[in-house]
């Protein structure tokens, strides 16, 4: 995919929708385009995750213990927890058709945030925004 395309398709991804056009353009230098054929499995669950993906092309299943837990496609995006911790993967991802991904490592994502902290701050409001919608869902009290 060209850049202008993958920049726009950036922009309208939540994590990155507040990205300057600039520091997506540094994010497109040190990522990679990755394609895997329908049954590949993308990450593993236990397994430690050194990559954030953005889909470009095709779908995926997330699923965690045998449970679907969401299904993926254009513009949807993984790994970001893992890409800013390290920590192991929470859950399976496996193409459902053959599918395009830009990956982004860990080391390349905390070299772009030291030189481009909006990209952090933009990540940072995505994921609060997730975490509160899952808390929503919680019992309290």
């Amino acid at each position: 995919m060209e850049e202008k395309k993958l920049i726009s398709l950036l922009q309208r991804t939540p994590i990155f929708a507040k990205t300057s056009e600039a520091s997506l353009e540094a994010m497109l230098k040190s990522a990679v385009q990755k394609s895997v054929k329908a049954g590949t499995k993308l990450v593993e669950k236990g397994q430690s995750g050194v990559g954030f993906y953005l889909i470009l092309e095709g779908e995926a299943e997330v699923s965690a213990d045998g449970k679907k837990l969401a299904e993926l496609r254009l513009g949807d995006f993984f790994g970001e927890l893992s890409v800013i911790d390290g920590a192991p993967r929470t859950a399976d991802v496996v193409a459902k058709t053959d599918v395009t991904c830009l990956v982004i490592t860990q080391w390349a994502m905390r070299s772009l945030i030291s030189s481009h902290p909006e990209i952090a701050l933009s990540m940072l409001e995505e994921l609060c925004k997730r975490l509160r919608a899952t808390n929503k869902d919680l019992p309290h009290g």
